[in-house]
This record gives C-alpha cells, structure tokens and sequence, in this order.
C-alpha cells in the first residue's frame, strides 16, 4: 500500500498538496487583479498558477494531477515561488514531482550506533533520544522516558513519537501547547511520506493514526510539512510542572534518517531546577507499586507549576 497514489488517477499527494497551497493565497496576495464574480475556490485558481509560474494552464493542470513526470526544476522553481512556498515546502514539491518509478526495495532497518548509544547513557542531566524513519524512537536516555514514557517498556511497532503523541493520553497533557507539537508530527510525518511513498509502515502509522485521532486526521488532510532543527517547548509534567525546554535536532552523519534530540534548561531558571528534580527522580530504583516512588515534592517544593 501506498500512502499516495501515482496510477491512473494521478499522484494523489502531489495533488492534494498544490491544491492547499494555492487554496491560501488570494489573487491580491499574489499580485493578481481579481476576477468579477464569485470564485468557486478559495485562494488562487490553477490558471492564475499557471500565469504565475509562466507556463501553459495545460502544463499545470497536468502537473498538479501527477500526471508529469518529466516537470523541469526549472518549472518546479516558478510553481514554487508562484505558491510563496518555503524552503521545507519547495523540497518537499520537488520530492513528491519526482517520485521514484521503479518499486523500492524494503527499507532496512534502523540501528542506533552502539557509541551513540553510550554517549546518550552519559547524558544524565539532558533528556536525549534518538528518532528514526517515522518518527520511530530508537533509542531514548533515561531522563527522555522520564519525561515522555518509557518507549522501551513498549512493543517494538509502538515506540513511536507520533503514537505517543496522538494516541497517549498523557501527551496532551504533558505538552502546554500540545496543538502546535502535534501539528509538527503530522508536518514532518508529511516529508517522510514525500521520500518514500511506498513505505507500507507509514501507511500502517497513517491509517492507525486516523481512525485514532480526529485531529490528527484533519490535519493530515490539511497537507502542512515541517521540518524543526531548534526551537522550546513547553511542558507540564506531572511530577516536577512546568518546564520550558530548548531542543536541538542533530542528525548523525552514517545516517540522514536519524535524528538525535536534546532538551535543555536556561541555567538559573526554575525549568532547569525541575530538571534536575526529574533527573533525580528518575534515578530512584522503580519499586512494586509507582506510587510509593519519592515524588518531587518530596524533594523540594514544585516552583512555577501552573
């Protein structure tokens, strides 16, 4: 199974995914005089696109129904720029344009370096984790299932970033903005599925994901990519509060499919004191029941808890 389609009926994702970005642009916006009249669509029509992008309307209704598989990167560039698309947009255009023909071969699977490995054990003060295709989490250090879950303790198929995110519980309350994360998962989800189409787990995750989630399901309808190298988030978790944390997003030279994520405290800020209370908290020997498990407060008073 696909997760788009590039038969009789086009490629379905590059169709979808022309049609939302010329939807959010209005002919004002884009430098056109509008036409008298009602419009039947919103945002740009496929000719004002074509005038735009300086190519035939035939040429990109062709196009944007998957149907060309021999598009130019120089008309690539003026689709883009004609849709005021970004730089995550405009690779991820030319990547759905240019699907490969012949079927791939299964993809192998993801190993995390066993000094890789290491070098997240001796992270002990920062939550880091390693995420490969999917979103798939291949490795996380003790401070990371501390302050997501613990993905070891889960089946194989269900360490996964986007799972935890929609369809654990808890997520939505350990993230204070758990909309604009979530959308981000289903943004970088979307460039997975424009490098490999053909990937019969994504299409597993998507589906899974869908009939999980109502939300995850009209964003993914929505088309929107992502891809984050830095940026904070912020989080409330149940047993240190509210914590704002930077992350970075470092990718592993033997493979560009992996990602290794670090979180980080401002140093003299309360986040990096509920940090370091979860650090020590999670370092506790686990005992037969959670609850009896010395929680912060236990430590020391929770400071900015909202």
């Amino acid at each position: 199974m696909s997760v788009h389609s590039a038969g009789p009926g086009g490629n379905t994702e590059l169709r979808e995914f022309l049609r939302s970005r010329r939807a959010r642009i209005t002919p004002e916006a884009a430098g056109l005089s509008p036409h008298g009249g009602a419009r039947r669509v919103p945002g740009l029509r496929r000719e004002e696109v074509a005038q735009l992008a300086g190519v035939s309307v035939d040429y990109y209704v062709r196009l944007e129904r998957g149907r060309n598989l021999n598009v130019s990167e120089t008309v690539l560039d003026a689709v883009a720029r004609a849709l005021r698309l970004d730089e995550t947009e405009r690779g991820h255009l030319f990547a759905l344009a240019r699907p490969v023909r012949a079927r791939r071969r299964p993809l192998p699977p993801q190993r995390v370096r066993p000094g890789l490995h290491r070098v997240l054990e001796t992270m002990t003060d920062t939550p880091a984790l390693v995420l490969g295709r999917r979103l798939d989490v291949l490795a996380a250090n003790r401070l990371a299932k501390a302050l997501y879950t613990d993905f070891d303790a889960l089946p194989h198929r269900e360490r996964n970033m986007a799972r935890f995110m929609f369809l654990d519980e808890s997520a939505r309350e350990l993230y204070v903005d758990w909309e604009a994360a979530a959308r981000t998962v289903v943004g970088s989800l979307h460039l997975y599925a424009g490098r490999h189409p053909d990937d019969p787990r994504l299409a597993e995750l998507i589906g899974e994901l869908s009939l999980g989630d109502e939300d995850f399901r009209h964003w993914w309808a929505e088309h929107d990519v992502d891809r984050r190298t830095h940026g904070v988030k912020r989080y409330h978790h149940p047993v240190v509060g509210d914590m704002t944390l930077s992350y970075e997003a470092l990718t592993p030279t033997d493979d560009p499919e992996q990602m290794l994520g670090l979180h980080t405290a401002e140093p003299g800020t309360p986040s990096e004191h509920a940090l370091r209370l979860l650090a020590d908290w999670s370092a506790e020997p686990a005992t037969a029941d959670p609850r009896d498990r010395t929680t912060a407060q236990d430590i020391s008073p929770v400071t900015g808890a909202r």
